[in-house]
């Protein structure tokens, strides 16, 4: 085993014995399968393919929240690929011998986990626009989440960091909104009536 700075390592062994368990779920064909669709359709395709939909159904209604979701997606990436590169924290799969990697990882770091932070700050947006679409988004981010640690790609405290800094970008997002929404009523009071 690698040592790691900022206790990493004691972190990982306290987690190791939990992200098995779900990883030992991966032996079963139908649940490999599975989860590495779900994996696969979290890098970015079930999202992009809603937005067309979305784009589709309602036409320009629907700009607001792609706009929403793109946004949500760029950010997330920041967020995600700064903290892999600051925390450094290896993949389960190369830590522990008993965790195995059931699918290629986009990366080499573990921390935080970025396709769970997507599907959580892509989940928000859509269920703020569209709250009908609950259903289908909020099983599907679960699923996303499960994945991770079954495929052997991460541990649960990377799998909780996306879903925490997710529902925080989400929170930040709609905080500076409102924030510019009070501002920009408070000018248009302000401003004088233009005399005809």
């Amino acid at each position: 085993m690698i040592r790691l700075n900022w206790h990493w390592q004691e972190i990982g062994e306290w987690e190791a014995p939990l992200t098995a368990r779900f990883n030992r779920a991966g032996r079963f064909r139908s649940v490999l399968g599975g989860f590495r669709l779900v994996s696969r359709l979290g890098d970015g395709v079930f999202w992009y393919v809603l937005m067309l939909t979305l784009l589709a159904a309602y036409g320009l209604a629907a700009l607001p929240a792609v706009l929403n979701m793109v946004l949500a997606g760029l950010a997330a990436t920041l967020i995600y690929k700064w903290l892999k590169k600051t925390t450094l924290r290896p993949r389960p799969c190369h830590q522990f011998g008993q965790i195995v990697c059931l699918t290629a990882p986009l990366d080499r770091f573990s921390f935080p986990s970025g396709h769970t932070l997507h599907a959580v700050a892509f989940s928000l947006v859509v269920i703020q626009y569209y709250p009908a679409l609950a259903w289908l988004v909020l099983p599907f981010s679960a699923l996303v989440a499960v994945s991770r640690l079954v495929l052997g790609l991460h541990y649960p405290t990377d799998v909780l960091a996306g879903i925490a800094l997710g529902g925080w970008w989400h929170w930040c997002r709609w905080w500076w909104c409102r924030a510019c929404k009070i501002v920009g009523q408070k000018v248009r009071r302000e401003l004088p009536v233009p005399s005809p």
